[in-house]
């Protein structure tokens, strides 16, 4: 089923414009642009998909006509494919290096494990060590968790498993996905085979099961052989309802978060962000699909279980 991400007109935009702002800051190629090739598996599937880009909100995504032959050398394609548009990704290793750098020439960034038992409220304000601030946000990512300020929140937390890889003679320079996907790192061959999604054994391990579902899926679209040079993994810091959690605290006002951003981050992320700002700063509303007061009753039902 082809479906349009939630809120794409207003976010995907307003992401563009701000991965631009940060090449420019820090002169250095962050987004690539590039379409992403769906082949389909059956007749069925072809003509299940096709039907459903007559749909003008959708239609503006997806190509005319898919370039079908460019993909045949390396994809098994005998019934065509979907070419989707306004696609890509953001390097985002290279990013953070760029924004941690940055931070540091600011004498802005400290390493090292955040100590909650060392928190001071005041009644305006909120300590920390040497440090008074007036509010202590918190980006955790799927540690929050261990926040015993936060960890009542609807986290469902995902580990995902990728493998870096080297395909030699590999062209392409759009993502290929059929509910795996194939995504060119570089223009000489490396790319990222992914992902897989489990819920249990949330730790930074990689594994041999998912090495070979992914070998295993890959290969059912993929013609061309290929070196494993590294296997990766990581934990999305998903929800249980898929939406951010965006907001302060319920009886702790000088507490902040801004997590559950899943497998769009990249996406949400910067919008989400400056609206928060605004809610802080400027005293506007937050979308009440991402602010954690949609979900204050857990908080008070754990509060009353204790």
């Amino acid at each position: 089923k082809l479906a349009r991400t939630w809120k794409v007109e207003e976010i995907f935009p307003y992401a563009r414009t701000f991965y631009q702002e940060m090449e420019e800051t820090f002169q250095t190629e962050l987004v690539h642009l590039c379409d992403v090739y769906r082949p389909f598996r059956s007749i069925e599937e072809q003509n299940t998909y096709l039907a459903q880009t007559a749909d003008p909100n959708l239609a503006k995504y997806v190509a005319a006509e898919a370039n079908d032959e460019k993909f045949a050398p390396f994809i098994e394609n005998q019934y065509g494919g979907l070419q989707i548009t306004h696609s890509g990704w953001v390097d985002c290793p290279e990013m953070l290096e760029k924004i941690k750098a940055y931070f540091i020439e600011k004498s802005q960034y400290l390493v090292e494990n955040f100590d909650y038992n060392s928190i001071v409220f005041q009644e305006n304000s909120v300590i920390y060590k040497e440090w008074e601030v007036k509010k202590i946000l918190f980006c955790e990512g799927y540690e929050a968790l261990q926040n015993p300020f936060f960890n009542w929140l609807p986290f469902n937390p995902v580990k995902g498993q990728t493998l870096i890889t080297q395909v030699e003679g590999y062209s392409i320079e759009e993502i290929v996905n059929q509910g795996t996907f194939i995504l060119p790192i570089d223009k000489k061959g490396k790319c990222r085979f992914g992902a897989t999604y489990t819920w249990h054994d949330l730790n930074w391990e990689t594994t041999e099961d998912a090495r070979q579902f992914l070998i295993d899926k890959i290969g059912v679209y993929f013609k061309k052989p290929y070196t494993i040079l590294e296997q990766q993994v990581g934990i999305r810091p998903s929800t249980k309802d898929r939406r951010p959690l965006v907001g302060i605290h319920p009886e702790h006002p000088q507490l902040g978060i801004f997590n559950g951003l899943g497998t769009k981050g990249v996406t949400l992320a910067p919008f989400f962000a400056s609206q928060f700002v605004n809610f802080l700063e400027l005293g506007e509303e937050l979308d009440p699909e991402v602010n954690i007061t949609r979900v204050f009753s857990l908080y008070f039902r754990s509060k009353s279980s204790q």
